[in-house]
């Protein structure tokens, strides 16, 4: 067996591992914006819902034994505002008259894994809220 068989196999295992460690790197990095995604997306998606859900119709609130409720066009004005303001994409309902249901998008761009094509990283997160009267204690 001669030394000259083994010309070139440092390199090659050099090229493996150095793509191999890349696409950890990329892993982790790009890992990291998918996660920092998700908690925008959750963020936005409670603040909007909040903000729809603090919308109370006043008219009923002052009438004679009037109820606090939410105004729901103003209600789901509000939340659009809210989410547009920030630039995000996402979905506003209100359900039952006294909840505010919110999905949010957020993508993220790749620094690393783009280079195999995956340009960015998305995550939806859902969140809700509904204006309470009085206090309501929790359930067991």
């Amino acid at each position: 067996m001669n030394l000259s068989d083994d010309r070139g196999s440092v390199t090659a295992f050099a090229v493996v591992f150095a793509l191999a460690l890349l696409i950890c790197a990329g892993l982790v990095v790009d890992g990291g914006a998918k996660i920092q995604a998700y908690r925008e997306a959750y963020a936005v998606a409670e603040e909007t819902a909040r903000a729809g859900a603090g919308q109370i119709d006043l008219d009923r609130a002052y009438a004679q034994g009037g109820r606090f409720e939410i105004d729901t066009s103003k209600a789901l004005a509000a939340a659009r505002d809210y989410l547009g303001s920030g630039g995000h994409s996402g979905s506003v309902t209100m359900v039952g008259g006294r909840t505010v249901h919110v999905s949010v998008t957020v993508s993220k761009p790749t620094k690393l894994v783009s280079l195999v094509g995956i340009g960015s990283v998305t995550a939806t997160a859902k969140a809700s809220a509904r204006m309470f009267q009085g206090i309501e204690q929790g359930r067991p």
